[in-house]
């Protein structure tokens, strides 16, 4: 489907996952004039399906999406594929570029970027990512119930990942990998919950007809394994924002890093907000999108300031010709459901 861009907006939300459209959805039934700017990559992609989502549970996240987009447009908000390259401020308002040249203009920005997970450099690992290879074990514990599972140590949220998939299965092998053996209370804790650890690097995944059989090691030992556990290092997809001085700082748990905001979305930099995991690392698909409602409402309620301040302006001085035009602009705007 192809929309006409229009010049400026009240919001542009840039990222169309669950947080973004989310937000985009709030904000359209406020009647606010919003653009959705997806770059067509969910983190989610490979997966077979959203979990732990109310009454959706095992959506395939590309029909999630398409869902969203439909809900959105269906209140007159516009979503467009696209990749943004660069943002800057223009007087009081934002100029967002994208990188097929096409350029707008808002009043607020809503990022919900997401992430990217880096994973470990092992030979077949990525290719079954969202299969096989996993991450959280609330989103796809439930699916590898009671298998073989492996969990590769990559960095220091390793160890309680084997305690937290040690709740689905009662097989749970540890790959030390590249990181020193566990030790003391953390040695302690796996022994405890029965949970062996193997000690070396992994060289790579063993693969027989398109199905995870085991995990090989340095050595050449061949550990049998139907599923792997890693924490990928996860990193904001936001860099435009540095020209707004706005950049990522580092997750506390050193798992990566997010955008800081508050529990509103609002970030440091006026006009700009972020939600979902972008600014969350933990969120799962419900956590996100509520994180875009959130948001959106908090941009909304930040325009009605706005708006009110300068409605006041107008009162208070009804015969000056810019408080007269702002008046008409504001009426006008209410009635065309747009800037």
């Amino acid at each position: 489907m192809t929309e006409q861009v229009g010049e400026s907006y009240d919001v542009v939300v840039i990222g169309g996952g669950a947080a973004g459209l989310s937000g985009a959805l709030t904000l359209a039934r406020a009647r606010r004039s919003v653009l959705v700017v997806d770059a067509g990559a969910p983190r989610n992609a490979p997966a077979d399906g959203v979990h732990g989502l109310l009454a959706r549970e095992g959506i395939r996240p590309a029909e999630l999406l398409e869902r969203g987009r439909a809900e959105v447009r269906g209140y007159g908000g516009q979503v467009i594929d696209g990749e943004v390259g660069a943002a800057a401020h223009e007087g009081d308002r934002f100029t967002v570029a994208l990188t097929d040249g096409r350029r707008v203009r808002a009043r607020r920005l809503l990022v919900t970027t997401g992430l990217v997970d880096e994973l470990p450099e092992v030979p077949g690992l990525r290719d079954r990512w969202g299969r096989e290879v996993l991450h959280c074990p609330y989103c796809h514990g439930w699916e590898v119930r009671d298998r073989a599972i492996g969990v590769l140590a990559t960095g220091p949220l390793s160890v309680h990942q084997a305690l937290l998939f040690r709740q689905w299965t009662a097989d749970v092998t540890y790959f030390t990998h590249t990181m020193p053996p566990p030790s003391g209370e953390q040695a302690e804790q796996l022994a405890a919950r029965g949970i062996r650890t193997v000690d070396g690097a992994v060289a790579a995944l063993e693969i027989v007809e398109d199905r995870l059989v085991g995990v090989r090691l340095g050595d050449g030992r061949l550990v049998r394994r139907d599923a792997l556990a890693v924490s990928p290092r996860m990193v904001t997809r936001a860099g435009f924002l540095a020209a707004l001085g706005l950049l990522p700082a580092a997750h506390p748990s050193g798992a990566g890093e997010q955008i800081p905001a508050d529990a509103t979305g609002r970030t440091d930099v006026p006009g700009v907000w972020a939600a979902g995991n972008v600014t969350d690392l933990a969120a799962q698909v419900g956590a996100a999108a509520a994180a875009g409602t959130v948001a959106a409402a908090a941009i909304n309620a930040d325009l009605v300031a706005e708006e009110t301040r300068q409605a006041v302006a107008a009162h208070r001085d009804p015969f000056s010709a810019q408080s007269e035009a702002r008046t008409s602009e504001l009426v006008m705007g209410d009635r065309r459901h747009g800037v």
